[in-house]
């Protein structure tokens, strides 16, 4: 409504339409001064400005105050947001949080960026700043803090019912089972694998939730690693703008590289590799300072050269970290582009390569090593059991040449090498890894330990060497960089191993003093006896967990002052920063460390520890979910099994024939009360002293199998065994009697079995 007295307000220079357009356009910088400002309003104007303003906030055309005007509807300068989705080139996405659509229209988008201190993701609640991007003329949400981490979704099995709508299953004993309105199923059908938003609570009956995302049948072949993907919020579709910036990578040049392609770097993988990014080489040192001296030579792919800093690759391999494999897929890190195409050290094709040679002298020590940005060509491509075959005198397993000038020359080379590592004494624990072959409809078909082989000893032994060469480079050059990273135990966690070690009339050092060779002794005392299993399992609880830090630590199971990861830049992305490290700091050409790589060191080596983490976990649940599945038919049925770990609740008993373990509820132990004793690992009887302990072969009988959630119960076959006498000490502790709610957890409690 107009203004008496003021009949000129809408002269020319100062309108409404203008200062509304002003507004809209300017929606970080439109207080009333900053208006004044852009239109140069004098001191006679200033009271048309006031009235122009006063009658749009009166009709309801713009809203705000003291700091600045907004237009209904505008976002305001810090708001809560959820993450809900990524743009094609990688970037995520946020919605406002309580956004009313019916008032405010449609809830905006935002792109999301963040600072390198910020850890951000898919499924997280953020408060974010609003800001302007001047080149763009767009919006976006810079994050201030992350205020909930994914628990705005829930993962499940959608069930349609009649007449529309259903529920959804979860997928993991905690998690609730929600009630779908028709409407908000997003077409899901049943059987499907979907993602759940709660509604608000009501007082009765299951929760209400919509679907988010349809993410597959769970009868897919695919559908249990799924699963953990999703669970863990694994990237794993790449975006648009990131497959066509690997699309558009060309072939690597001759440009800052040294010509190696004539030398015989062979490559020893798996034999279902599908990339290769290692490759090695070995002879006699013509050095006659160096009698019995071998150079050895490991060249590894030169991804740095295709994932430059500040790419959209980068960022989506810094995202995910690492790869990460499933007994049904791979998750790489990298496009296949890159992975197993421009960056795989195919035999017979030119390839780029980052290669350090070394030098070791006839008792294996090193001598001297030297980096080298090179073009290599592969003259083999050689799985571990052919090159192995062809050493032990398999004919046929390899062409004489190259077993001759090539094979012969690293496993002499390698036996040097050992002897070293012998002496080193790193941590030598015996677990053996097993591996899960699927059947073509994803099921697993059984359950393998492969075979450990010298060749995989031999590549081992030298990828750790080339570690230790890129670690020490840096260093020397003052260069930083990222370290893997293994502390020795914490002193807690030393004298439990004492306190247990104790029980078996084994000692060990004072803590100040204890190496990995202190470990190993008493390995080797244990060998093939009854305790074998039980100590290296204890031995291996008492382990630091190893991660990756921008400050050197040195790594206590390798027994090594210095190490970083060299080797693997195609899968870990601390591999790739090492490279950049290696180029920079020993002026390789272009690919180095960026310098807000080298800013935020810190801050990477936490998240890709975390990645690792992440991965570590989604991997081992995927395949309780498989053997889980895999065991469903066959209820009723026992299986050998060993206790794989002891709690106040139960036994966790594994079986060694399928790679996965279910729990052992202790109120099904036996009829009498059992102590759980958290020095000696074990349940032990009060009236008989008889019990079960880690490690101890067992025969059980599968109850219960929940393929969903990856969980198996079972019933103890096997009769205890006497054991220690529970003390009642410190280091004991209690549990409570079930049914007795309110007793106090002293120690010496004790549990029954329920009838």
């Amino acid at each position: 409504m107009a203004r008496r007295g003021r009949p000129d307000r809408d002269r020319p220079g100062l309108t409404r339409e203008l200062v509304l357009r002003f507004i809209a356009e300017n929606p970080s910088r439109s207080s009333k001064r900053d208006i004044a400002k852009a239109f140069d309003v004098k001191s006679e104007d200033r009271l048309l400005l006031k009235d122009i303003l006063a009658d749009l906030q009166a009709e309801g055309v713009i809203e705000g105050g003291r700091k600045r005007f907004n237009r209904p509807g505008a976002l305001p300068d810090v708001l809560v947001l959820e993450i809900r989705s990524r743009d094609e080139d990688g970037g995520l996405l946020a919605l406002p949080v309580g956004w009313d659509e019916a008032e405010r229209g449609e809830r905006p988008r935002l792109p999301v960026r963040q600072d390198r201190g910020s850890v951000a993701g898919i499924g997280d609640r953020i408060l974010a700043r609003i800001e302007d991007d001047e080149a763009s003329g767009t919006r976006f949400a810079r994050v201030i803090r992350v205020l909930e981490q994914r628990k705005s979704f829930e993962l499940g099995v959608f069930r349609a019912m009649p007449g529309g709508g259903g529920r959804v299953e979860p997928v993991e004993r905690r998690q609730l089972e929600f009630m779908i309105r028709p409407g908000d199923d997003k077409d899901a059908r049943d059987g499907d694998l979907v993602e759940v938003e709660a509604a608000p609570r009501s007082r009765a009956g299951l929760p209400i939730g919509r679907v988010v995302t349809v993410l597959g049948s769970i009868k897919g072949e695919k559908a249990i690693s799924t699963i953990a993907l999703h669970a863990h919020g694994i990237p794993h579709i790449f975006p648009e703008g990131v497959l066509l910036e690997a699309e558009e990578a060309a072939a690597a040049t001759m440009a800052d590289r040294e010509d190696w392609r004539d030398l015989p770097l062979v490559t020893i993988d798996p034999a279902d590799a599908k990339d290769h990014d290692d490759a090695v080489h070995a002879r006699p040192d013509e050095d006659p300072a160096n009698p019995g001296g071998v150079v050895v030579t490991v060249a590894i792919a030169d991804v740095a050269l295709y994932v430059r800093p500040g790419s959209k690759l980068d960022a989506e391999a810094r995202l995910r970290g690492n790869s990460v494999y499933f007994p049904d897929r791979v998750v790489p890190m990298l496009p296949e582009r890159i992975s197993n195409d421009l960056c795989s050290l195919r035999n017979g094709v030119d390839r780029p390569a980052l290669a350090v040679r070394m030098v070791f002298a006839a008792n294996g020590e090193k001598r001297r090593h030297d980096f080298h940005r090179i073009m290599m060509r592969s003259h083999a491509r050689l799985s571990y059991e052919d090159a192995q075959g062809a050493i032990d005198g398999v004919p046929g397993r390899v062409e004489p040449q190259i077993l001759e000038e090539v094979l012969r020359p690293l496993w002499k080379a390698y036996g040097l090498l050992a002897a070293a590592r012998d002496r080193r004494q790193p941590l030598d624990l015996d677990l053996p890894e097993k591996k899960i072959k699927l059947d073509v409809t994803g099921r697993v078909e059984k359950v393998i330990v492969p075979e450990r082989l010298d060749a995989h000893r031999l590549i081992e032994e030298f990828m750790i060497q080339a570690n230790v060469a890129a670690a020490e480079t840096l260093e020397a050059k003052r260069q930083a960089l990222i370290y893997r990273a293994h502390d020795a135990p914490s002193l807690a966690k030393l004298e439990s191993l004492r306190d247990f070690l104790r029980t078996l009339d084994i000692s060990l050092e004072r803590s100040g003093s204890v190496r990995p060779s202190h470990f190993n002794g008493i390995l080797r005392q244990v060998k093939a006896s009854e305790h074998e299993s039980l100590v290296n399992e204890v031995v291996l609880r008492s382990q630091s967990q190893a991660n990756y830090s921008a400050e050197n630590i040195g790594h206590f199971g390798l027994n090594l002052l210095r190490y970083a990861h060299f080797t693997s830049p195609i899968r870990r992305y601390a591999d790739l920063i090492v490279h950049r490290a290696l180029i920079t700091a020993l002026s390789l050409g272009e690919g180095g460390l960026s310098r807000a790589d080298e800013e935020s060191l810190e801050v990477t080596a936490e998240e890709i520890s975390r990645a690792e983490r992440r991965a570590m976990a989604a991997e081992r649940e995927t395949v309780d979910r498989l053997i889980a599945h895999h065991l469903a038919d066959r209820i009723g049925d026992s299986f050998d099994g060993r206790v794989a770990g002891v709690t106040k609740a139960g036994l966790f008993v594994a079986l060694p024939a399928f790679g996965a373990d279910g729990f052992v509820p202790i109120s099904s132990l036996g009829a009498e009360y059992f102590h759980y004793d958290e020095v000696g690992h074990s349940l032990i009887g009060e009236r008989s002293g008889r019990g079960y302990r880690l490690g101890d072969q067992v025969e059980v009988r599968l109850v219960e199998a929940i393929p969903l959630a990856g969980s198996m119960r079972f019933e103890m076959l096997s009769e205890p065994r006497q054991l220690p006498a529970f003390t009642g000490s410190h280091h004991k502790s209690r549990m409570r009697r079930p049914g007795r709610p309110g007793r106090p957890k002293n120690v010496g409690a004790k549990v029954r079995r329920k009838r």
